[in-house]
């Protein structure tokens, strides 16, 4: 911090607390493997008490700066709006996911299906919320997957996906995000922590940076306190459990050489901040297809 401050003054405590504590304590998609709700919710309260501190230390060498942390989002439905079942697991895997870790921000109390735990001193500890967004979720019940508490999450049969169907490009599940954190979070600051999709061939990225951008724009329309927007990524990163396999960066990475290729798409996010906005001409160089549903006669 001493050696920093003068270059910076907005601070990201934790990204994505909530993925880290189920994948790796509730599902065991991550390391240590766990499968053990009481665990994810022990290793969610440290996290919360983890990011107090920060938050406290930091303002105490930089009284001015903006703290907070970044939660990955995720919108959910029913799959079958008429299934109590699904309804059931959606509600549970919200609340789960995008709502423990935000509500004991607010609250002090971290909430959970095996208990309540208290954390008072995480209670308003956030200058700004920091919001990933990458798609919405369809949730239903399923018998066989009991490691997954029995949910299965899908995306729609005819949606635009990624890579390795990873991601699903629902742009409109954007907007609806950032009107949850307007809900959620009264007059803070929202700032777009990350937002991007797996892409190698950089074929789907144009056109998702586009509309996601257009969908941001609608949120501002509104008066929403967005104020600032993080493409993820800039460069191919080691993606968690998944290592290289999945794609995110606007210029491509030679792991063996640590060259790095410009992909299209980071001309297009160039032109977006260069010139502070989306336009058609840039939509109908880099992504045509999507021009009609963007700027529509």
């Amino acid at each position: 911090m001493d050696a920093l401050k003068e270059y910076c003054s907005l601070w990201c405590t934790i990204n994505e607390p909530n993925v880290y504590a189920l994948s790796g304590y509730a599902n065991g998609a991550f390391p240590p493997g766990a499968h053990n709700i009481k665990r994810a919710v022990g290793v969610e309260a440290n996290m919360l008490r983890a990011h107090a501190a920060a938050y406290r230390a930091i303002h105490q060498i930089q009284p001015e700066a903006r703290v907070g942390y970044a939660l990955h989002y995720r919108p959910m439905v029913a799959k079958n709006k008429w299934s109590p079942l699904d309804a059931l697991m959606r509600s549970l895997r919200y609340e789960g996911i995008n709502m423990a870790f935000p509500s004991a921000i607010s609250t002090g109390v971290l909430k959970s299906p095996v208990g309540n735990l208290s954390v008072p001193e995480a209670k308003g500890t956030q200058d700004y919320l920091g919001l990933n967004y990458y798609s919405l979720d369809r949730i239903s019940f399923h018998l066989g997957k009991p490691k997954d508490l029995f949910t299965h999450s899908d995306f729609h049969e005819d949606a635009d996906l990624s890579d390795n169907n990873f991601i699903a490009n629902i742009p409109e599940g954007f907007y609806e995000s950032i009107k949850w954190a307007v809900r959620t979070y009264p007059n803070t600051p929202i700032i777009v922590t990350e937002n991007g999709v797996e892409d190698s061939d950089d074929h789907m990225r144009p056109r998702y940076l586009a509309q996601h951008v257009h969908q941001m724009w609608r949120a501002t329309n509104f008066n929403w306190p967005v104020k600032g927007y993080f493409h993820w990524s800039l460069v191919d990163n080691f993606e968690w459990e998944r290592g290289w396999t999945q794609r995110f960066g606007l210029w491509e990475l030679d792991v063996k050489t640590q060259k790095r290729i410009k992909r299209p798409s980071a001309d297009l996010y160039a032109e977006i901040c260069k010139e502070n906005g989306l336009s058609s001409e840039m939509v109908s160089k880099y992504c045509p297809e999507v021009f009609e549903k963007l700027f529509p006669v």
